[in-house]
């Protein structure tokens, strides 16, 4: 048996309900630098930083905040105008977020949430929201990333105007700790392959734990639209087999995963019921991890991969 351990993805895992609370405690100071209600918003990232910013986009849009638009910094639509570009880059050196900031300087308020103040983007963009407290040693993120959408999800709440079904931060934070403490399923962390869906704001959460099961145990897994899933993608569904939803699943979903003989995981949803998915996310995180020990890799040091992406000029 293994005796890996992935100790610092383990323990930046445990702290992300203490650094949700400490961004909203921290939302007066870094509000003003944030995308006000009526704004035309374009949120840019990378990687899971895009991810996220795919959540908040819905959340925003869905909230009657705004039109707002998540693009991967690399793509980027040229000469589109928005009122504020909103940039996320844990690392504060990623050149595609550099080389945006620097483009779009002068057309719109740039801001850039980010967890290094000793790195470019300070001076790259107008406003920098700095997150120091959720920053990690890991390669792989986890509570940086969940700490800048739980600061947006307060601070859409504290304007007043957040999607229905959608919770609360402090309940998400109170979900979080339940997600950290209850057991994973025996056999999760064996499955041959599993397939993250979501709907609306969670589709971008969808994205993220596929994106965790890659980096961390170099697992086939796949993230869908959940209406898209049977367009084709449940051909793979199958006994050994995860099929995981992020939010309430489509009406029937569940009879059909059932007849696949996959199994089906449904802990999160926007409603009365399940874990908040935010929060959710975090088991995702956990199976990582385990799927990760019981291969006997290391989450902690993942396979091709380093903490910034940051390239030579030839390369951008």
């Amino acid at each position: 048996m293994s005796t890996t351990r992935s100790h610092l993805t383990t323990a930046e895992i445990a702290a992300q309900p203490a650094c949700w609370s400490r961004a909203v405690e921290a939302l007066p100071e870094h509000a003003p630098a944030l995308p006000r209600r009526g704004e035309r918003v374009a949120v840019v990232g990378c990687g899971t930083s895009w991810f996220m910013a795919q959540a908040y986009a819905v959340l925003r849009e869905s909230g009657g905040h705004g039109e707002t638009h998540a693009f991967a910094a690399s793509e980027f639509p040229e000469g589109r105008g928005y009122d504020r570009v909103l940039a996320i880059t844990r690392s504060g050196t990623t050149t595609e977020v550099l080389a945006l900031l620097d483009r779009v300087r002068g057309a719109a308020p740039t801001t850039a949430i980010t967890a290094d103040p000793k790195t470019p983007v300070m001076e790259a963009a107008d406003a920098v929201v700095v997150l120091g407290f959720a920053d990690e040693e890991s390669v792989v993120q986890t509570r940086f990333a969940t700490t800048v959408l739980a600061l947006l999800r307060a601070h859409l709440e504290a304007e007043g105007m957040l999607p229905a079904g959608v919770r609360t931060v402090a309940e998400a934070i109170e979900h979080a700790r339940r997600a950290l403490v209850e057991p994973l399923p025996s056999g999760w962390a064996g499955a041959e392959q599993v397939a993250f869906l979501g709907r609306g704001w969670t589709y971008g959460l969808a994205l993220e734990a596929a994106l965790k099961m890659r980096e961390a145990a170099c697992a086939w897994t796949e993230a869908y639209p959940a209406m898209e899933y049977r367009h084709g993608p449940i051909s793979i569904a199958g006994p050994g087999r995860l099929v995981w939803g992020f939010g309430e699943l489509p009406a029937g979903l569940a009879d059909d995963v059932e007849r696949t003989g996959g199994v089906l995981v449904a802990g999160s949803q926007d409603g009365a019921g399940g874990l908040d998915p935010l929060a959710d996310l975090i088991r995702a995180q956990r199976l990582a991890v385990a799927t990760a020990e019981a291969r006997g890799l290391d989450a902690d040091r993942p396979r091709n991969l380093t903490r910034s992406v940051v390239l030579e000029a030839r390369d951008a």
